[in-house]
C-alpha cells in the first residue's frame, strides 16, 4: 500500500508543504497586528488632548452647557446682562476677587468677567471644585432658600458647600482654595469657540 507522503506522492506533498506554509505566514500576520497597532496613538489618546469646538449660536441667554476636553468638563454659560451686572456686588466676600492666582486662567480672563472682554457674555470654566475635584451645580437663580438671601447666582458644590460666583470666584469661608480655572481658548467665529486652543496656535 502507497502511503500519502512517500515520494510516490510527490505532488500532495508539495500541496500540503505549501498549505502549511502559508497558514504559518497568515498566523504570524495576525500576530504582528497587536504588536504593530501599539505604536499607533488610539483614537482616545488622539483625541484626549485636542480642542474642542463649542457652538453657542444656540446657547440662549442664562444657559450652561457641558463638554468634555481633557477629560474635564467645561462649563460654558452665556450669561445674561443682568448677571453681569451683579459680578461687583459680590466682591467683598470672595478670596480671589482679581484673579490673583495666576494659575487659575490666562492672562486675557483677568478681568471681573475672567473671559475675552470682546466676549464677556460667554464663561468658559473647567467644572472642578478646586477643593475635591467634585463637579459643582450651576444655580442661576437668585436668592434661592438653600443658598441664602445674599445668593446672587453662580455654582454650588454639593459635596463640602464651596461657592462660586458667576464668573468663577471662589467665595470666603468655604473648603475651594482657588477660583474655578479658565482653560485656554479661542473664537474661531462669534459663534464657536474652541476649547484648548491659543490664538499664537491659530497664528
Amino acid at each position: 500500500m502507497t502511503m500519502v507522503d512517500s515520494p510516490s506522492n510527490p505532488a500532495r506533498r508539495r500541496f500540503l508543504t505549501g498549505a502549511a506554509t502559508a497558514v504559518g505566514a497568515v498566523g504570524v500576520g495576525f500576530a504582528a497586528v497587536p504588536f504593530l497597532s501599539s505604536f499607533q496613538p488610539s483614537a482616545k489618546a488622539q483625541a484626549a488632548g485636542a480642542p474642542v469646538d463649542v457652538n453657542v449660536g444656540k446657547l440662549a441667554p442664562g444657559q450652561m452647557t457641558t463638554v468634555a476636553w481633557r477629560g474635564k468638563p467645561v462649563y460654558v454659560v452665556h450669561r445674561t446682562e443682568r448677571m453681569l451686572e451683579t459680578l461687583p456686588d459680590v466682591t467683598d466676600k470672595l478670596r480671589d476677587p482679581n484673579s490673583a492666582v495666576t494659575s487659575q486662567q490666562p492672562p486675557f480672563a483677568v478681568n471681573i468677567y475672567r473671559a475675552r472682554e470682546e466676549h464677556e457674555r460667554y464663561l468658559v470654566i473647567v467644572g472642578l471644585c478646586t477643593h475635591l475635584g467634585c463637579a459643582p451645580t450651576y444655580r442661576p437663580e437668585v436668592a434661592p432658600q438653600d443658598l441664602g438671601a445674599d445668593w446672587k447666582g453662580g455654582f454650588f458644590c454639593a459635596c463640602h458647600g464651596s461657592k462660586f460666583d458667576l464668573s468663577g470666584r471662589v467665595y470666603k469661608g468655604v473648603p475651594a482654595p482657588t477660583n474655578l480655572e479658565v482653560p485656554e481658548y479661542i473664537y474661531v467665529t462669534d459663534k464657536i469657540i474652541r476649547v484648548g486652543s491659543t490664538e499664537e496656535e491659530m497664528a
